[in-house]
């Protein structure tokens, strides 16, 4: 057995009925675990409630994600039950994993992985205001209404780069309020950075890091797309961009220290491929919850809804993917969030932060739940298999 918790950390425990879509049975679902007996990984589909090993077909999931229907080809694609979802997820959770038994990895494998930053222009005008205005009411109501009279009402409709953003950009840069998040947020080109290396994700149920140094952080809740090597959205999952508020705000140069360590990078539970029941215009739509739970009894609960992003799901995988810029292995991209915690929670104007141990529940009808638990990234599980161990595995394996 591994480790076990430390003193007052609540017990993690996963099943199939969160873990699952709401439409579970009619969800075309590809996911990793880690298979012991043969020391690597399997791409797995879930087919009820049974985890079914297709690995003799798609030796990695960047290969399935690389057919013409990944949909398709995953539900005709033959395979070896290894296990009950239940008990599968069971021991995913690091602390008390039985390591004789398989268990859910990320749900990638040799895919780059990305993300886009200042996606929602609506939050970001906000703290423009917040900031010109130095906490005066009054200030604030005027410089809203002189962006309300550029743009309209609704912030949510203004469109990056367009004639009425550059109008606002002028504003902005006159009234000394012009910043590098603005000019992503609402200029013609989007923020599109690396968030961890390729095989260095964490799946559902394991530790996700906070590097030791940080004292103000926290999650991030996104959908993350999947994208062949086309540039071909194939299909959605969930993801934890953890961000150290502190690292980033000391500088934009800090990003990588900010948004890359061990464990900071979740994704999961599973890959819903896109099929005639769930499609990109069903990502439009998506609302994503969040809920974090401390040792100490503190509760936060926060959504973003991806029909207030500002720049299109499929206009951020074109800047990513494009004559320009390729992927051979394909990609996944966060595609940003809405939410970002205020709530104090050790005392008045302190605001969030993560407390060692905190239970971080990402969810979304249509695509289950991502649950993780926060630990120093120095004391989660170290990463040592990378694309060189994973080739020589499936070699060994007969899967090359």
């Amino acid at each position: 057995m591994t480790e076990t918790l430390p003193s007052g950390w609540p017990p993690l425990r996963l099943s199939a009925k969160q873990a699952l879509p709401h439409d579970a049975a009619a969800a075309t679902l590809a996911g990793r675990i880690w298979r012991p007996d043969a020391n690597g990984p399997s791409v797995v589909a879930i087919r009820g409630d049974d985890v079914v090993d297709v690995s003799a077909g798609f030796s990695t999931m960047a290969q399935l994600c690389e057919a013409a229907d990944p949909a398709s080809a995953l539900r005709a694609v033959a395979g070896e039950r290894v296990g009950s979802l239940d008990a599968v997820l069971a021991n995913s959770v690091t602390a008390g994993r039985d390591p004789a038994r398989p268990w859910l990895l990320a749900p990638i494998d040799l895919q780059a992985i990305k993300a886009a930053g200042v996606t929602f222009a609506v939050s970001m005008l906000e703290r423009v205001i917040e900031e010109k205005a130095r906490g005066n009411p009054a200030a604030a109501a005027s410089i809203r209404a002189e962006i309300v009279g550029l743009v309209g009402e609704d912030f949510a409709r203004l469109k990056p780069g367009s004639p009425e953003a550059m109008r606002l950009k002028q504003v902005l840069m006159e009234q000394g309020s012009w910043s590098q998040y603005l000019e992503v947020g609402i200029g013609p080109d989007a923020e599109i950075f690396t968030k961890a290396q390729p095989m260095s994700a964490v799946g559902t149920g394991a530790d996700a890091g906070l590097h030791p140094s940080s004292s103000w952080n926290n999650p991030e809740p996104e959908v993350v797309l999947v994208v062949a090597s086309d540039g071909r959205i194939v299909g959605a999952t969930l993801g934890n961009d953890v961000n150290l508020r502190d690292v980033e705000g000391r500088s934009a140069l800090l990003l990588s220290k900010a948004k890359d360590n061990t464990g900071s990078c979740a994704v999961g539970p599973f890959i819903r491929f896109f099929d005639g029941n769930f499609s990109l215009n069903d990502v439009r739509k998506m609302t994503v919850d969040l809920r974090v739970e401390g040792a100490d009894g503190f509760v936060l609960k926060g959504s973003s809804s991806i029909a207030r992003i500002s720049r299109d799901p499929a206009d951020l995988v074109a800047q990513m993917v494009n004559p320009h810029h390729q992927f051979p292995d394909g990609a996944v991209l966060f595609l940003g969030t809405l939410f970002a915690p205020v709530e104090d929670r050790k005392q008045p104007g302190g605001g969030f932060t993560h407390d060692l141990g905190d239970v971080v529940t990402i969810s979304a009808p249509q695509l289950g739940a991502l649950v993780n638990r926060m630990r120093r990234s120095d004391e989660c599980e170290r990463w040592t298999f990378g694309a060189s161990q994973l080739m020589r595995n499936l070699a060994k394996r007969g899967l090359l």
